[in-house]
C-alpha cells in the first residue's frame, strides 16, 4: 500500500535531506512538500503568535486534502504551532522535535542518570520552544540548560556551512555533564555524528522526527 505524507518546512533546503529519510524509512512513498520561509521569519520577528499558527494550520488543512495520511512539521521553532494543528486536524501532525524531546527525558530519568538536559539551538526563536519542549516532556526534576550556538545562524545564512557547523561543535564540547544534548533544529545535524565525546548521546530531529512518523503511519494501517 503507497502510503503518502506531507512535510510542512520553512527551510526549503532540509526538504532534500527529509525526502530522502522518508523514502528510506517507507519504502514506495509518495510524499507532498510545502515550503514557506516566511513562516521562520515571522517566528524569529514575534514568535509563535495566532496569525502564525493559524498559517501552519491553513497549511497543514491543505496537505491533509491533498491526502496526506500525516504530516510531519520539519521546524523546531514552529513546533507549538504544530501541536495546535495536530488538535484541529483529523490526521495526525507532528512536530519534528517532539521524538526527540521525549527520548531526552527518558534518558535523564533513567536510573544513574543526573538529570540534565542540554539544549542547543542557532536561533532564539527555536530556543524557547524547544527547551519547554523538553522540560514539558521530563517534568520537574530534570534541569534543562538552554545553550545559544551564538553566530552560527549568520554562518549559515552567508552560505558558510563549515563554520556553522565548527561552531555549533564548538559550543557542544562546552557542555558539562548532562545525560543528553538535544540539537533543537534539524539544520544542525549535520555538525555532529552520534556523540561529542564517544558517551554523550547527541541527539537529532530528523532521524527521530522521521522514525515517529514512521509509527505514526504503522499504528494507522
Amino acid at each position: 500500500m503507497t502510503r503518502h505524507v506531507g512535510l510542512l518546512h520553512t527551510v526549503p533546503a532540509l526538504a532534500g535531506d527529509f525526502e530522502a529519510r522518508v523514502r528510506s524509512a517507507v519504502p514506495g512513498s509518495r510524499i507532498t512538500h510545502v515550503a514557506e520561509s516566511d513562516l521562520l521569519d515571522r517566528a524569529i520577528r514575534g514568535g509563535v503568535d495566532d496569525g502564525l499558527t493559524d498559517r501552519v494550520v491553513e497549511l497543514c488543512r491543505s496537505l491533509v486534502e491533498r491526502g496526506c495520511e500525516a504530516v510531519l512539521v520539519t521546524c523546531s521553532s514552529i513546533g507549538e504551532a504544530a501541536e495546535e494543528a495536530a488538535a484541529r486536524l483529523a490526521v495526525p501532525v507532528l512536530r519534528v522535535d517532539g521524538a526527540m524531546a521525549a527520548e531526552a527525558a527518558r534518558l535523564a530519568a533513567a536510573p544513574g542518570a543526573v538529570g540534565r538536559v542540554a539544549v542547543l539551538a542557532t536561533l532564539d526563536s527555536t530556543l524557547g520552544p524547544s527547551v519547554r519542549l523538553v522540560e514539558r516532556s521530563a517534568g520537574s526534576t530534570v534541569q534543562v540548560e538552554a545553550v545559544l550556538c551564538e553566530g552560527a545562524a549568520a554562518a549559515r545564512a552567508s552560505g558558510d556551512l563549515a563554520e556553522h557547523d565548527r561552531i555549533v561543535s564548538a559550543r557542544l564540547a562546552l557542555v558539562g555533564r548532562v545525560d543528553a544534548v538535544v540539537l533543537a533544529q534539524a539544520s544542525m545535524a549535520g555538525a555532529v555524528s552520534g556523540s561529542a565525546d564517544g558517551s554523550m548521546p547527541v541527539l537529532t530531529s530528523p532521524e527521530s522526527g522521521v522514525r515517529a512518523l514512521v509509527g505514526v503511519l504503522t499504528s494507522t494501517g
